[in-house]
């Protein structure tokens, strides 16, 4: 595997292990502590913004189409078979989630925010650093 995926594949690690070291056990301890939904937001950019880096680097690494906008990333894998089409869709979803988030486009849903971050992400990375790894 080639450096810079290996390094990028064991940030995202790092990154999701420190999310889930943090992560509320309920969305009522989530909307209570401030800090705490702040951090896991910042995690939760922070993997997103290293997925798409990840999925670039693949597809340079891959000599496929480069794409012409981030989300167009994971579609270019999944049509070649690196990542199933469901994981792409749902990493694309993730990275408008981290869009809102960073940019603080229109109105956050806290609820939504909680469910992408507990549930969702952590997964999401971890499948997809696991496809990457199987390229080698």
């Amino acid at each position: 595997m080639q450096g810079r995926i290996k390094h990028k594949c064991e940030e995202i690690e790092r990154y999701v292990e420190d999310l889930s070291g943090m992560m509320p056990r309920s969305i009522e301890e989530y909307l209570s502590d401030r800090k705490t939904r702040a951090a896991c937001e910042r995690y939760f950019e922070k993997i997103v913004e290293a997925v798409v880096d990840l999925a670039f680097l693949c597809i340079k690494d891959r000599g496929l189409e480069s794409p012409e906008e981030d989300k167009q990333a994971f579609d270019i894998l999944a049509s070649a078979k690196v990542i199933e089409l469901s994981l792409a869709k749902r990493l694309k979803e993730a990275k408008g989630m981290r869009n809102i988030l960073a940019h603080e486009y229109g109105q956050v849903d806290d609820e939504l925010v909680f469910k992408s971050v507990t549930d969702e992400i952590c997964r999401d990375a971890q499948e997809f650093v696991s496809a990457v790894r199987r390229l080698d």
